[in-house]
């Protein structure tokens, strides 16, 4: 009698420890599928200034709102500077869109700052800026990169704006980007105007690392994203690292004339 009691019990034991085992597996699952879905947008903004050649801040936080993203990389932002009437241009842009910002400045230019800038739905924690060295050209060029609380999670989302000059210069950035965002752990977004077409050598070292998420997504269309008026060129990207639980589940191109180049947005979904 005692010893099956005591068999009993062991068996018990067992079920209770199998159990434990399997809803353990079960929340450690639920917390590696963690999925989301952020809207994401790459916006040469040419300063606030369309095709019309006025300054219009208002237009390009209209054009913003519309598309409603989570995150904007956004590139040619001015800060203090005379030719923009010496608006804090990011600023003005994350109050009229009520999102959070983060600025890099990358060249000082009449007075005021020019550089590249965030806007962020989400908390923005760190903030990382890292000029490139460039040899060729007087303009410097930079990335931006924020942390990012999203639902509790980490997200690393980038912005950077490459020379527009010189092929081997582009690539020379590139080299210097992915340096830098080498020991990023987990889900990576880069934005930013690349000024180079699929064909360049710095867009295909970029996709030896990260999907292009006009290519993932399969959008329709050609992705030509400047000039804005007669749109010839793909040059404005977003990219997700490869083998970091992102998909990039469709993009597509805004038709506006507010900048000289068009907004690219893409719905990615991030898992942690």
């Amino acid at each position: 009698m005692i010893q099956r009691r005591l068999s009993t019990i062991v068996v018990l034991l067992i079920l209770a420890a199998v159990l434990a085992g399997t809803g353990a597996r079960r929340t450690s699952a639920a917390v590696r599928s963690f999925k989301k879905t952020l809207r994401v947008m790459t916006y040469n903004i040419h300063v606030g200034v369309g095709m019309d050649k006025k300054l219009d801040l208002q237009r390009i936080a209209e054009v913003i709102n519309r598309e409603h993203p989570d995150l904007v990389g956004l590139q040619e932002v001015d800060r203090g500077v005379k030719r923009t009437e010496g608006k804090d241009e990011i600023a003005e842009l994350a109050a009229l869109t009520r999102m959070h910002f983060a600025f890099a400045h990358n060249l000082d230019y009449q007075g005021g700052q020019y550089g590249v800038a965030i806007l962020s739905r989400f908390p923005i924690g760190r903030i990382d800026h890292r000029k490139y060295e460039n040899k060729r050209v007087a303009e410097r060029r930079g990335m931006l990169r924020v942390e990012l609380d999203v639902d509790g999670k980490q997200l690393n989302f980038v912005t950077t704006h490459l020379d527009y000059q010189y092929d081997d210069s582009r690539l020379f950035e590139t080299e210097q980007l992915l340096s830098f965002l080498a020991d990023i752990n987990g889900p990576l977004i880069v934005t930013g105007d690349f000024n180079d077409e699929p064909v360049g050598s710095a867009y295909k070292l970029l996709i030896s690392k990260f999907e292009d998420a006009w290519m993932r997504g399969r959008a329709k269309g050609d992705g030509f994203s400047y000039p804005s008026d007669k749109p010839v060129k793909r040059i404005d990207y977003i990219f997700t690292r490869r083998a970091n639980g992102i998909k990039a589940k469709r993009s597509w191109v805004v038709k506006t004339l507010a900048s000289d180049h068009l907004p690219v947005v893409a719905d990615v979904e991030v898992r942690w």
